[in-house]
């Protein structure tokens, strides 16, 4: 396993050991031990899949602390373009984003912790996307950033014509009005 970092603080990208010969490939996509020896003490308690279509957008999704949620995403099936926003007070790229394609070939990985707004926009046909969290699905402590405020201006990679996206994620508040607790 190679762990990439990137430009913003504790945001890492994660490169499996893929074995893969004539008759299709096995990886390991998690092993606690594996990640304790890297550095990434973080202990998973649920997982989720998602299956979406071309030009959803799935975002910007977070909870607030007490039960803040770090997430381990990979892309089962297809292509996404998974993003994450800083959101912690006293981060430097505090109001940053970094933006990375996954997909079904590459089986990257990418670890957004606590502290973090996570949305992604699928580029195939479809995406199946896995993610592994550190904390349960809480809905009183949900929230969410407009996926297109004009502060972040984040690059979807998705035409705005056929950009898909739910009634609750299109009513989320700007990044400034957002609730935040990091």
């Amino acid at each position: 396993m190679q762990v990439i970092t990137t430009p913003i603080h504790d945001l890492l990208i994660i490169k499996p050991r893929v074995f893969a010969d004539a008759r299709g490939f096995f990886l390991e996509t998690y092993n606690s031990k594996t990640y304790e020896k890297a550095g990434i003490n973080i202990n998973f308690c649920q997982d989720n899949l998602s299956k979406s279509q071309y030009g959803v957008i799935r975002g910007l999704h977070y909870q607030l602390a007490p039960h803040a949620q770090s997430k381990l995403v990979s892309v089962v099936q297809g292509t996404v373009w998974d993003v994450a926003v800083d959101m912690r007070a006293s981060s430097p790229t505090f109001g940053h984003w970094f933006g990375i394609e996954l997909n079904d070939v590459e089986k990257t990985q990418f670890l957004i912790p606590q502290g973090f707004a996570h949305g992604f926009s699928v580029l195939s046909e479809t995406a199946i996307f896995s993610y592994k969290c550190d904390d349960v699905y809480n809905p009183n402590l949900e929230r969410g950033i407009r996926y297109n405020d004009a502060q972040l201006n984040i690059d979807w990679k998705i035409p705005a014509e056929k950009a898909l996206i739910s009634e609750k994620d299109s009513k989320h508040p700007t990044f400034d009005d957002a609730d935040k607790n990091f």
